[in-house]
């Protein structure tokens, strides 16, 4: 029931109902509805039935099993991607992401995802475009500290040095961190070198799609 207490009041205001609406239908007091949308405590089971019939809706979409699959199936295309990717069947995880990003077209970690996959291939001025695209859309720290290592060595490769320097320069005190980025970057490195360092980061240990 992990969406139940945020969907009952949003379904009860889609209604236009008050909680004490929902509570007379049901015969309870206003307060234990009240309890329910705060998520202090959940409704019995029993009454899932007649709430789903109040609110016109079914009781898969009033608990979240909607969100619930959703979030399962993001999670297997992130993982289908990333095995592919780690195989070194980039063509096969770059359709991946692009199929899901039609359709999850503001999906952060898809649009990273290919942004990532894209670098791998050498496709560098398209996952730029993506990376910058999502970086701010995203929430995840750990993906956006990779991503941002990543885009200093595509910046330098599509001969955007000062950009490079400064976004090294922003980087935290990861793997991927600002000392040693920073360090590469002075050296000038050629693409070989460039492509090894983006492979090193997209694919390390500790990085995920």
């Amino acid at each position: 029931m992990l969406y139940l207490s945020e969907n009952l009041k949003k379904y009860r205001l889609m209604k236009d109902l008050t909680q004490e609406d929902v509570a007379e239908y049901l015969g309870i007091t206003p307060q234990s509805v009240s309890r329910w949308e705060r998520g202090e405590c959940y409704p019995d089971i029993t009454f899932l039935p007649a709430l789903a019939n109040i609110f016109e809706t079914s009781v898969d979409l009033l608990i979240g099993m909607d969100s619930i699959r959703a979030e399962e199936t993001i999670r297997n295309i992130h993982k289908t991607a990333s095995d592919y990717q780690r195989s070194g069947d980039y063509s096969f995880a770059e359709k991946a992401y692009r199929d899901a990003l039609l359709i999850y077209p503001n999906k952060a970690g898809f649009i990273l995802g290919l942004a990532g996959v894209l670098a791998l291939q050498g496709k560098s001025e398209e996952a730029i475009a993506l990376a910058e695209r999502g970086l701010p859309l995203s929430d995840n720290e750990k993906q956006k500290a990779t991503i941002r290592a990543m885009l200093c060595f595509l910046y330098l490769k599509c001969g955007e040095a000062q950009k490079a320097k400064y976004l090294a320069s922003e980087l935290p005190h990861t793997r991927e961190s600002r000392e040693v980025i920073q360090l590469l970057i002075l050296q000038g490195p050629n693409n070989d070198e460039i492509d090894k360092s983006i492979k090193n980061i997209l694919l390390g240990d500790s990085c995920e799609p």
